[in-house]
């Protein structure tokens, strides 16, 4: 157990510089601080989940907000292009929660969804526009459709703009990711800046978090 860690890269690991290293409870400092200089000797940043939480720092973040954004879509009865357009040029992220999602693939958040659950019920509310796109094997952008529908041969940004974004108001969205990061610090699995670093390399957010 003293040799136990967890190390995850992110996709495309040849573009993507974040590594979230994760030990467990009886992970020895020496095994912990031998992976993070690895990590960096890769030419990758490491950022130090404290606890083998339901999706470390940055999935514990952004895979609820895929959920949440299906229910405020609901509530607020607006497009996923209003939400999409208001989380890039109000929130600062570099592309919409739905477009990121159909980027990283509708099985991959699917997959991650049923196992955060599963281990705490607490962690995310599931939706059930998840379930059914999955189902329907609407992946995302690798197979040709998700939220959004994509042409096979080149890929796509989906058209937003700073006029959809007036249409939807992301406060239930903001306070999802205070929440996530806030349960991360209360229960000593992360700290503000390493959140904040996580965010930033993970999301590519341009707003800081808190």
């Amino acid at each position: 157990p003293k040799k136990f860690i967890g190390i995850h890269f992110f996709n495309p690991p040849q573009l993507m510089k974040l590594v979230e290293v994760i030990p467990g409870q009886e992970t020895s400092d020496d095994i912990t601080n031998l992976i993070i200089n690895f990590v960096k000797s890769v030419n990758k940043i490491p950022v130090t989940c404290r606890k083998d939480v339901p999706g470390f720092i940055v999935n514990r973040l952004f895979i609820p907000l895929v959920h949440e954004a299906c229910y405020v879509m609901e509530r607020q009865k607006i497009q996923q292009t209003e939400i999409d357009s208001a989380v890039k040029f109000r929130l600062g992220f570099p592309m919409g929660i739905f477009e990121l999602a159909d980027f990283t693939g509708l099985d991959v958040i699917h997959k991650a969804t049923v196992e955060m659950h599963v281990r705490d019920k607490k962690v995310i509310s599931p939706h059930p526009k998840i379930e059914q796109l999955f189902n329907e094997k609407k992946l995302g952008q690798k197979s040709g459709e998700g939220f959004y529908k994509y042409s096979d041969d080149k890929y796509e940004r989906i058209p937003l703009s700073e006029e959809l974004a007036k249409k939807c108001d992301p406060i239930q969205i903001i306070a999802n990711i205070l929440n996530n990061a806030a349960w991360l610090v209360t229960n000593n699995a992360s700290d503000i800046d390493e959140i904040e670093k996580a965010a930033s390399l993970g999301l590519g957010l341009k707003k800081t978090v808190v």
